[in-house]
């Protein structure tokens, strides 16, 4: 069984300049803050330039490290990746987790879509995973409007 999330959201650029900050992984810190239990990214290394089968290594705030795995690189469209090293409460809800990024171009900007899907250990963790991945779900789309806010920051402070 899975359960899947979604962020969603229109960037005031072009797709490539969406998919650029998507995997930027010097400033994406900046935009994952987390919520709740989900904590913020505190650091990403990637072990080199994207490409199918890249590692990078996100260092979150409270102290755990999981691996990302690319699975997908498509510029400026998708971007997916696995993850990996999960702690509990997670580990004990979810065998795998799937992270899949499309951008497309869209007449006001770039459309954002992020979504996760993730299998359970079990069908009986869904009530427990389901608000936790709501959490998951907000840090999703507080990550995608901040994102938002520093590519339209530029735009704003132009006569």
């Amino acid at each position: 069984m899975h359960l899947d999330c979604h962020a969603h959201r229109v960037m005031p650029c072009t797709a490539a300049q969406a998919f650029a900050l998507a995997v930027d992984t010097e400033r994406f810190p900046r935009f994952f803050t987390g919520c709740g239990p989900i904590p913020a990214v505190r650091a990403v290394e990637p072990d080199g330039p994207p490409r199918v089968g890249a590692t990078r290594r996100v260092r979150n705030a409270d102290g755990s490290v999981l691996t990302e795995t690319v699975t997908a690189f498509a510029a400026p469209h998708r971007h997916a990746y696995r993850l990996a090293g999960l702690r509990p409460p997670f580990a004990w809800l979810v065998r795998e987790a799937a992270a899949d990024w499309r951008i497309d171009a869209a007449a006001d900007g770039a459309r954002v879509a992020w979504s996760y899907r993730f299998e359970l250990t079990h069908p009986l963790a869904a009530p427990l995973a389901r608000p936790l991945l709501g959490f998951m779900a907000r840090a999703m789309q507080r990550c995608l409007d901040a994102m938002a806010r520093e590519l339209a920051a530029p735009v704003q402070g132009r006569p």
